[in-house]
């Protein structure tokens, strides 16, 4: 996946059921290597909470929780 296509960019702030957060890092699908077989990497976003809780959320699972209103976005990133 293009930079261009990544949906959400670094820097965009959330609020995620009440707690500020901001999108620190987007991992691209295959992107980390890790030796856990279980971890499906696709397009992931690594979320920093600013009451210090860090959170890796699959794009499709960060949509979903947008349509159901349980995550805003506050301020959207275009481009770095």
């Amino acid at each position: 996946m293009e930079e261009d296509q990544i949906p959400y960019k670094v820097g965009t702030l959330i609020e995620d059921l009440g707690k500020l957060g901001v999108i620190v890092r987007v991992i691209k699908n295959g992107a980390l290597q890790t030796k856990m077989a279980l971890i499906n990497w696709r397009l992931n976003y690594e979320i920093y909470y600013f009451d210090g809780m860090v959170t890796i959320m699959g794009h499709e699972t960060f949509n979903r929780l947008i349509d159901n209103n349980s995550i805003k976005v506050l301020v959207e990133v275009q481009q770095l």
